[in-house]
């Protein structure tokens, strides 16, 4: 066995085992408050990811940049689906470079 294997071999069970012992050690029934409250977690994380990036993704034009963020955000909330939001914020912001004047 080469040292990397062993290496990797390593490094995912000691990173898996942090991941094993919450499972083992609590009780699986929660309340209902706590269960909505854990449902908020994967967006509220992806946002503060996201949002960010999104104001400096195109530092010259942070309009255009806030236009697709918003797209983005009002297609979500009335019709959910992440793949159309996404693609549908893409050229919302690949139209307002267009018409700015920022493509050749």
């Amino acid at each position: 066995m080469s040292k990397y294997l062993l290496l990797i071999l390593g490094m995912s069970i000691v990173t898996y085992i942090p991941r094993l012992l919450p499972f083992l050690f609590i009780d699986k029934s929660f309340s209902k408050k706590f269960e909505r409250f854990l449902l908020y977690i994967p967006p509220t994380a992806l946002g503060a990811l996201i949002i960010p990036g999104a104001f400096e993704a195109i530092p010259n034009m942070p309009v255009i940049s806030i236009i697709g963020l918003g797209f983005a955000l009002l297609y979500s909330w009335f019709r959910g689906g992440l793949i159309v939001s996404v693609l549908g914020s893409i050229l919302v912001v690949f139209i307002g470079i267009y018409i700015k004047g920022g493509l050749i």
